[in-house]
């Protein structure tokens, strides 16, 4: 796998707070969940990830699930959102799954790609707790430069709130914040599960939308899978990083770049899965800059 890092050159200076404070207390007097809110830490550093040894717990389960339901009881309700992608669960737990369970969410999940939970208790039981699930699935990442909850930087605190200064100071150069990525795809060891927490939601905005790469890969013509077998892609975290900079936050880590297959296999499913996005993948490794942005603009539809 190849890699490029570089230093990226940070503003300092001597009155920066360990600790910022990304919300406005005065806001959330009274919330049960103030715990959660966007903090910044401007301190701790991180050094650059090392590999790790990584095994789906979906490899480990029984095809046909049983018994994942079997905590809910009869109340238990499943539904498909869509054909292909998107599973909602009501009347189930996770705080309360044990091992076995666990294996058979990890196979559901990557069958199903996206599986909504329900009023779940995760809110209440605290981040500790949390992350003690999270860890079941595998090493927690750190995000190199988001907000985070304090005392829990794995946890990254996305906030839209009108009190969010960090937010209300970012110079955007783009009409619109909507935008398509895989989550921190950039990275060497891309994450297997991403765990979304809603403690409090708007009644309306704020969406998140799903896209199946399986299915995007599906749909291209045979000439076109043939000519992306084999091709890599080149992915950056500079961007990001350059970004968090110039809006007056901390790097935790040198950015890295990576090189990716843009068709992967997932290793549970043995699915093969378009693994491209506008927000981080910058080339095609190999082609010239014209046609890769040609090709890139193709698969980014």
């Amino acid at each position: 796998m190849a890699t490029t890092t570089t230093t990226i050159q940070e503003s300092t200076s001597e009155n920066v707070e360990k600790i910022a404070i990304a919300f406005d207390e005065k806001v959330h007097e009274g919330s049960r969940y103030t715990a959660y809110l966007p903090v910044y830490d401007n301190e701790t550093k991180f050094p650059p990830t090392q590999p790790f040894e990584f095994r789906d717990r979906g490899l480990d389960a029984d095809p046909a699930k049983p018994n994942l339901l079997k905590t809910g009881g009869p109340n238990v309700v499943v539904t498909r959102l869509t054909p292909r992608i998107g599973t909602e669960i009501k009347g189930l737990q996770l705080s309360q799954l044990n091992d076995t369970q666990k294996d058979k969410l990890a196979l559901l999940i990557a069958e199903r790609g996206v599986v909504v939970f329900r009023d779940q208790d995760f809110k209440d039981i605290g981040p500790e707790k949390q992350k003690e699930f999270g860890q079941s699935f595998g090493p927690l990442h750190v995000h190199p430069v988001g907000a985070h909850v304090e005392n829990h930087i794995e946890f990254q605190s996305i906030y839209l709130g009108s009190d969010n200064l960090y937010r209300a100071q970012q110079r955007s150069s783009k009409l619109t914040t909507t935008g398509f990525h895989s989550d921190v795809s950039y990275e060497h060891q891309t994450p297997a599960i991403t765990i979304l927490t809603l403690p409090e939601v708007p009644s309306t905005g704020g969406d998140t939308g799903w896209a199946s790469q399986v299915v995007a890969y599906e749909r291209l013509s045979e000439p076109i899978k043939v000519l992306l077998e084999g091709l890599r892609a080149e992915y950056s975290g500079y961007e990001q990083a350059a970004g968090a900079i110039r809006d007056g936050k901390t790097v935790r880590r040198e950015p890295v770049k990576s090189q990716h297959p843009i068709v992967r296999v997932h290793p549970v499913t043995k699915q093969k899965a378009l693994f491209v996005n506008p927000g981080f993948t910058r080339r095609i490794v190999g082609l010239k800059d014209e046609e890769s942005d040609a090709l890139l603009k193709l698969l980014f539809k």
